[in-house]
């Protein structure tokens, strides 16, 4: 039996998407499951455990429409999840003739593409993300009904290549004591931002406890951070902005103990594999973390005690909630952290 679970936008929301195949596998024991997903995803589909092949919805989209019809019927699936809507594979799927095609109720093209829907409103749920992907499972087995935390149990990455070796030489030159801490300071727009003031801050708190702080982001936000990431380059011991692929970057962050940033992929990707994650969030719906808090064994987030703020959401820009929040308490948290074990590559 052949499922295809679709997810076709950013990294955080396939990786909370994990626990769908996650799900899958344990209700229809010896199934295969398929992700669809875009290219920049397709490291985090190699990377669990759950999933045992990737179509690229990129590569897929750029064919002619016979052929992208006869990709997906070449898959031989029984059912196909759609957990983000996208008009162009619901059409597929159905002119593909895969026989179960589930899909929410509130896309009007799904009452035409799929004969599975799930009454499923996102924005006003109060469940998690993870929990909400989950439903739409509900068609293929009634009666699911998961905690955050046996959600959590199903959000599993393991690295598929091994670090390259000058950055785990890097991270190994540490004492038994120190902490080595990665830095996301940025977010590609996808959530709200902690500043640049307080994770230069913090920075320099990590440094002056005998601790290691590394920069990770993209090399657009390198370029972005260049004034900053010379401020403070010598509180930093490497900035890796623009040095690492996707895979490399789940690599490097098994080896760290832990990472600080905001609700983003990386961020998500940290708990997944396991490691420290101390995520920053605004208490405002959709964004507070009850919706998209970190899942993993060793996660954590801070947000301002002040639900729904009506002032962040009349001026997103300006958010003084999540800003609120001081390095000092940052710090706190991560000074409970305990120095990982150096893991193989």
């Amino acid at each position: 039996m052949t499922f295809l679970v679709s997810r076709t936008d950013a990294i955080g929301d396939v990786v909370l998407t994990l626990p769908v195949c996650g799900q899958l596998k344990q209700l229809f024991p010896g199934c295969r499951v398929v992700l669809i997903g875009r290219t920049y995803t397709q490291a985090v589909a190699e990377a669990c455990p759950w999933v045992d092949d990737f179509v690229n919805f990129d590569l897929l989209s750029a064919l002619p429409k016979v052929e992208q019809i006869q990709l997906l019927k070449a898959q031989h699936a029984e059912a196909i999840l759609h957990v983000f809507p996208n008009k162009l594979l619901a059409t597929l799927a159905r002119q593909a003739g895969i026989a179960i095609r589930i899909g929410t109720r509130n896309r009007v093209f799904h009452w035409f593409t799929c004969n599975r829907l799930v009454a499923l409103s996102r924005r006003h749920s109060p469940l998690h993300e993870a929990q909400q992907n989950l439903q739409l499972v509900a068609p293929l087995h009634a009666g699911i009904s998961l905690s955050v935390a046996e959600v959590a149990n199903l959000v599993r990455l393991q690295p598929s290549e091994q670090l390259d070796p000058q950055w785990n030489q890097l991270l190994s030159e540490r004492t038994a004591t120190q902490l080595n801490v990665v830095l996301h300071p940025r977010s590609r727009g996808s959530a709200r931002e902690w500043g640049l003031p307080h994770f230069g801050t913090l920075a320099r708190l990590l440094h002056a406890a005998g601790h290691r702080v590394f920069v990770t982001g993209t090399a657009a936000e390198g370029e972005e951070l260049r004034e900053w990431l010379t401020e403070h380059q010598s509180y930093l011991t490497a900035n890796l902005t623009g040095r690492l692929t996707l895979p490399q970057l789940l690599a490097f962050l098994h080896q760290t103990d832990g990472i600080v940033a905001g609700s983003t992929g990386p961020l998500h990707l940290a708990a997944a594999l396991g490691r420290y994650t101390l995520g920053f969030y605004p208490p405002i719906r959709p964004m507070h973390p009850g919706r998209w808090a970190p899942l993993g064994p060793r996660a954590e987030y801070l947000v301002f005690d002040r639900p729904d703020c009506q002032d962040c959401r009349r001026q997103p820009a300006a958010c003084t909630c999540i800003k609120a929040l001081a390095p000092a308490q940052a710090l706190h948290h991560i000074l409970a952290w305990k120095p990982m074990p150096n893991l193989p590559s």
